[in-house]
This record gives structure tokens, sequence and C-alpha cells, in this order.
């Protein structure tokens, strides 16, 4: 089991900064979750890069 690691990011909505619990060991995964402040969907997109680092992207759910 990893240990969840934490990834701040802005929403691509509101620009709310927003704290992601993100989990290692799940690579390539993509979900949504809604903005804590304007509750709107955000599709989440982690990866890790080659240096193992992980990378995180949002996106509004409408494009």
């Amino acid at each position: 089991m990893h240990a969840l690691e934490y990834g701040d990011a802005a929403c691509p909505y509101c620009g709310e900064p927003l704290t992601l619990a993100l989990d290692p060991g799940a690579e390539g995964q993509t979900y949504v979750e809604d903005c804590q402040v304007c509750c709107r969907p955000i599709l989440v997109q982690v990866s890790v890069d080659a240096q193992g680092d992980l990378q995180v992207e949002l996106r509004r759910e409408d494009e």
C-alpha cells in the first residue's frame, strides 16, 4: 500500500486553490472531483513523470 501524497492546484472554473489527495500507486488515473467552493465537476488526470514524480492536470469537464 502506498502512502497518499498531496498536490496543490487551482479550480479551472473559479480559480480557488485546492489540495488533492493523490495515490502514487495508481498511475494514469483519471477521475471527476467537484470543486469544494463552486461545486462544478473537475476532470482530474494524474500521471507519473520520468523522474517518478506525480503530475496533476485539472480540466473543466465541459471542454
